[in-house]
């Protein structure tokens, strides 16, 4: 029975390597010279932002960005928290790195293939959601539909078994 797995993953070197280039690109730069403006990350789940006030956050931001576009990372991955003030004018900013399928997406995705009525079934394990059903061309079709419907989100679709 054919099979595949919808997934939301990054890859964690080119991640981490784009955190790295932006801090280089961060410390070379004359506009952040003298200023605490850094970005780390943890466990390539969360990203924390730092600077000496808003307009640089938002300039550390946009290095970041540009260095991920550049690694091909999707920045739909990203979810902004607010930023927290530190110490005198210092700010913070922690950024989560999406990873995986959580419950609400799951059922969302298998609702989506559900109402247009397509013959495969979905089912969540853990965090992707795998579909089967009798026929490849059915499988290519719910493919299709969630490229189409979610477009919020960047999904893959792996392991993909006649």
């Amino acid at each position: 029975m054919p099979s595949f797995d919808v997934v939301t993953e990054v890859d964690k070197v080119e991640l981490k390597n784009a955190v790295d280039q932006a801090n280089k690109e961060i410390s070379n730069r004359f506009d952040f010279k003298g200023s605490d403006a850094r970005i780390e990350l943890s466990d390539g789940q969360e990203i924390t932002v730092y600077a000496d006030d808003d307009f640089k956050m938002s300039q550390v931001y946009d290095v970041m960005i540009g260095k991920m576009a550049k690694r091909q990372i999707d920045t739909r991955i990203l979810t902004k928290e607010k930023v927290e003030k530190i110490s005198g004018d210092k700010v913070k900013q922690t950024i989560s790195v999406l990873s995986g399928i959580n419950k609400e997406l799951g059922k969302r995705i298998i609702r989506i293939t559900k109402d247009h009525k397509l013959k495969a079934q979905g089912s969540i394990q853990g965090e992707t959601v795998r579909f089967s059903g009798n026929k490849r061309d059915a499988l290519q079709d719910v493919i299709a539909l969630l490229k189409e419907e979610i477009k919020d989100i960047p999904l893959q679709y792996k392991n993909f078994r006649d």
